[in-house]
């Protein structure tokens, strides 16, 4: 019986590990090297809790889904009133309780298309891009 040494099984690994490296741009090519579009057909949310965190995400809702949203802040430093930029979104009831300086929204997602929700905390911009499908 052959045996095999520590050295040949960590050749063979590095030659497969390397085997599997630059086909990423090519993977669904065709032979001109363009890169396949990404599915159109992603899950999207049936509802959403947006913070501050949640700044710069593009996302993803539902049509009949809900989208909530709450801004933390104080009396010295306020979050100005959430924008809503589409006709997307329809605004609805938060039923939060706000405290001074805090931003808070919600919204149900009426029909398809795209929403820019954008608020400032001083000199900070939040901003979140919400795909309604």
């Amino acid at each position: 019986m052959r045996r095999t040494t520590p050295l040949a099984l960590a050749a063979l690994a590095a030659a497969l590990l390397l085997a599997g490296c630059g086909t990423e741009g090519t993977r669904g090519s065709d032979a001109g090297g363009s890169v396949s579009p990404k599915p159109t057909h992603e899950k999207c949310a049936s509802a959403l809790q947006l913070t501050a965190a949640d700044s710069g995400r593009d996302l993803c809702l539902a049509k009949g889904g809900q989208l909530r949203l709450s801004l933390d802040g104080d009396k010295a430093r306020p979050w100005k009133p959430v924008q809503a930029e589409g006709g997307a979104l329809t605004a609805i009831n938060s039923g939060f309780v706000l405290q001074p300086g805090d931003a808070n929204a919600a919204y149900r997602a009426e029909k398809p298309g795209t929403v820019e929700l954008t608020s400032t905390h001083g000199t900070e911009r939040w901003q979140v891009t919400v795909r309604v499908r």
